[in-house]
């Protein structure tokens, strides 16, 4: 049995490994007759590429997407899109010792003890380099839902969060930390740094926003539209925790201070807050649709730390190769295409039954 695959309508699956010769996607149930090219599809995979800064992994991947299949004269044609982003510089030889030894913290024992095998470069498919297909899937559902802007930042990194006062989103493709507070992404170069030269890591939080979300798109009680983000974001490899609107927060409050209270509006109910983050009911409000995902820190790391053996006697490991001293930087664009990916889904299956 494998799960491999996202979707109700609009359907995805990812294929490939990190250091296999490519890896790719293929979406399926994408309406006919959109426009759609590799150069609409590259700018999402270039925020996302390593190599970038020295805040990121050196790997250096051009991570050019190739449509194989299921377009035709520059738009869909309603069948599968095959997607494919080849592998260029692999270095499989930095994990010589991972494949004598468990990370911990990474997936290679749960990996091996599920199916008696794994592929140790790079962890295969438990690698963030999976995600460059997300990416790339989500770059196709973001024109089907043409209507939407999607926009994610990195709020915060190894415990010290932007000061809201400060947001500026045109500062979020300014620095290499996708940080909408000039003053924070300073702070943050001195931290990365430290960490980096240290052989360790740092977790981070990503916040992310869609706008233009109608009224009405989500399902009760189990296709909800936060239930299905919810899923979606733990899906990417080191997420450990998604909150929707104030997440927990919203434990700390009374009951009218959580409300989101309405008046009559020109086009419908004006909203005088957002604590739900959009959904009510596992259904969009018509307001942003607000998450944040929390990334822990990248377990490959030259630190030692004790683990075992896979004959399971007591060993240390150390990391070599080039990793991300925080993998949530680049996650910024992950979190943005599984967004477009579940609002996609929800638009197709909210015009399934609704027309």
């Amino acid at each position: 049995m494998s799960f491999n695959t996202f979707g109700r309508v609009f359907r995805f699956t990812t294929w490939g490994e990190s250091h296999g010769p490519a890896l790719g996607a293929v979406v399926d149930g994408c309406p006919p007759g959109l426009a759609l090219s590799e150069t609409d599809l590259q700018p999402f995979l270039d925020k996302r590429r390593p190599g970038t800064s020295r805040f990121t992994t050196q790997r250096q991947e051009p991570d050019q997407v190739r449509i194989l299949s299921g377009v035709f004269g520059g738009r869909t044609t309603g069948t599968p899109i095959s997607l494919m982003i080849e592998n260029v510089d692999q270095r499989s030889k930095d994990y010589s010792e991972v494949a004598l030894a468990y990370r911990p913290g990474h997936a290679d024992y749960a990996y091996d003890a599920k199916y008696g095998f794994r592929d140790y470069r790079g962890g295969g498919r438990s690698s963030a380099r999976e995600t460059a297909a997300r990416v790339a899937a989500g770059g196709v559902a973001r024109a089907v839902i043409h209507e939407v802007s999607i926009l994610a930042w990195v709020s915060e990194i190894g415990g010290d969060a932007i000061d809201p006062a400060r947001f500026d989103a045109a500062e979020i493709a300014r620095n290499p930390f996708f940080c909408p507070d000039p003053e924070a992404a300073k702070r943050w170069e001195k931290m990365v740094d430290e960490a980096r030269k240290a052989g360790s890591s740092l977790g981070a939080v990503i916040e992310c926003e869609a706008t233009g979300v109608p009224a009405g798109w989500g399902a009760p009680l189990y296709a909800k539209l936060d239930s299905e983000l919810a899923a979606a974001l733990m899906s990417i490899n080191a997420v450990k925790g998604v909150e929707i609107g104030d997440g927990f927060a919203a434990a700390k409050l009374r009951g009218e201070d959580n409300a989101d209270p309405m008046r009559p509006g020109m086009d419908g109910p004006e909203f005088l807050a957002n604590h739900a983050g959009g959904i009510a009911g596992g259904i969009s409000t018509g307001q942003p649709v607000r998450v944040r995902v929390a990334f822990k820190p990248t377990s490959s790391i030259l630190t030692p730390v004790e683990t075992i053996t896979r004959e399971g006697t007591a060993s240390e490991i150390m990391t070599k190769g080039r990793h991300d001293p925080c993998v949530g930087i680049r996650g910024a664009p992950v979190v943005e295409a599984m967004m477009a990916l579940v609002l996609a889904d929800q638009k197709l299956l909210h015009r399934a039954q609704c027309g």
